[in-house]
């Protein structure tokens, strides 16, 4: 199928985020008139794409009257749906309950509307976030624009659709076990997931007994990325970490790349590795050190752990539905990987501290990784972008669960660990499809990532879905 993208000769055209700031500034455009093409992008490619989980267009256009303050202010954005925006529901990827506006900004979304940008809504995600593809029964499945036979992947789906096919240039995304950087790699985007503490986290997730959720972007071009946290760290930042600053360049330094192509339990397809060792020699070009390990550093019951933890969660959710979202919550309408989840970890509660506190110790172990080497490069996937169906939700849970671990197998490290990773979109499959490469380093070290994707994005720069750039 072709490509389903909304670029055009209108106000926003093909700019990135700081070319709409750049063209705002001089009087080229207004906010107005940016606001009024994403609606209409939003329209024309939302029946394909089913990327919208929330219209807030009335609302974006009053405020673009009058933005507010920030760097971005009046560059049209959207929220992922699993975070609470004043006067918009919080439906998390699901139906299980009625609708209800909230009563406040999130702590997260507070920070992300006073950069400036206006939201025109919220996006579409998995139930809960929980697949890595958003297929719900009754609320449908987000498109790849690439390819609409193919998953937009999750859980940021809908935001990475969106900014994929031009609607607007940046999204909220967040990330609990690569929900970033998932997404990021299959529709051709930059998906950094930050440093733990980096950026604030709504009440429901700082609640976690440990805290796997990172909020963050996904946008097409590195600069986007940088002036984002630049931003954010100018309105909030924690003084635990050492700051990102304003990355407008490559780093000068050369680094000593781990380079990683098999997953902890799972084989990546050959064609993955293939490519990833392609990335790895034009890191040799380009003056870096790469050394070849033979597997990440972390013990083998890793991913039994995750698995675990990641089912808990879904357990908190299942069992305190109706105190978390009211007394319409229906758990009947849940999807059957979250009751398959669910299951999973009520068989197995007697593990769960066992399992939590060796995930709490794993940091120590990439750590003495980072001793050794500034980056570790993976592919974010372990293998292509899988057609939609791939990972109905509605299919059995063991066949689903099966294939979502296969092929999610190097992004919930760094979710355990708080190290920063960020998804770069350098190599593309034989389909046609893109693919994300994967660098890591050690907590704190997000300054390193984006000079590094400078570098990366210069050397070799990454297709649109036009087939312009």
């Amino acid at each position: 199928m072709q490509h389903v993208h909304a670029f055009g000769d209108d106000a926003l055209g093909d700019c990135d985020a700081v070319g709409l700031v750049e063209r705002i500034r001089s009087g080229d455009v207004s906010p107005a008139e940016l606001v009024d093409a994403a609606i209409a992008r939003t329209e024309a490619v939302n029946p394909q794409l089913n990327a919208l989980a929330y219209q807030a267009f009335d609302r974006a256009r009053a405020e673009a009257t009058a933005p507010r303050g920030g760097y971005f202010a009046g560059v049209p954005t959207f929220v992922k749906d699993n975070v609470d925006v004043a006067g918009m529901p919080t439906m998390q990827g699901t139906d299980a309950w009625q609708p209800r506006a909230a009563t406040a900004d999130g702590d997260f979304a507070r920070l992300y509307l006073a950069t400036g940008l206006i939201a025109l809504g919220k996006t579409q995600l998995s139930e809960f976030g929980f697949s890595a593809a958003a297929e719900h029964p009754r609320l449908g499945a987000v498109r790849n624009p690439w390819n609409t036979d193919h998953t937009a992947a999750a859980s940021s789906s809908g935001s990475a659709a969106f900014v994929a096919a031009g609607v607007v240039p940046i999204a909220h995304a967040n990330d609990g076990g690569g929900s970033i950087r998932i997404p990021a790699a299959c529709n051709g985007l930059i998906g950094l997931k930050p440093s733990r503490g980096r950026l604030p986290l709504d009440r429901d997730m700082r609640a976690m007994p440990l805290r796997i959720v990172y909020n963050g972007v996904v946008t097409r071009s590195v600069r986007d990325t940088a002036a984002f946290y630049a931003e954010a760290e100018r309105i909030w930042r924690n003084r635990k970490l050492p700051p990102v600053g304003d990355v407008k360049s490559p780093g000068a330094e050369r680094l000593r790349i781990a380079v990683i192509t098999q997953s902890i339990a799972r084989e990546t397809s050959t064609e993955m590795r293939e490519l990833t060792c392609k990335t790895a020699a034009l890191l040799e070009e380009l003056g870096h050190h790469v050394d070849y390990l033979d597997r990440p550093p972390v013990p083998a019951h890793f991913a039994d752990d995750f698995l675990l933890y990641w089912a808990f969660l879904a357990t908190a959710l299942v069992r305190g539905g109706r105190r978390m979202f009211g007394p319409s919550f229906d758990r009947s309408r849940l999807d059957s990987l979250t009751l398959g989840l669910d299951r999973h970890a009520t068989r197995r509660l007697h593990k769960l501290p066992l399992a939590i506190a060796r995930l709490a110790s794993v940091r120590r172990h990439t750590a003495r990784m980072f001793r050794d080497y500034d980056v570790a490069l993976t592919p974010t996937l372990a293998h292509e972008t899988p057609r939609v169906g791939h990972l109905d939700p509605t299919a059995g849970y063991e066949q689903v669960i099966d294939r979502l671990m296969d092929w999610v197998a190097f992004t919930p490290l760094q979710n355990v660990t708080g190290d920063p990773a960020i998804s770069l979109p350098l190599a593309e499959s034989a389909a046609g499809l893109p693919v994300g490469m994967m660098f890591s380093a050690h907590l704190g070290q997000d300054a390193r990532l984006l000079e590094l994707a400078y570098e990366l994005e210069a050397a070799q720069p990454w297709p649109t879905i036009t087939g312009r750039g």
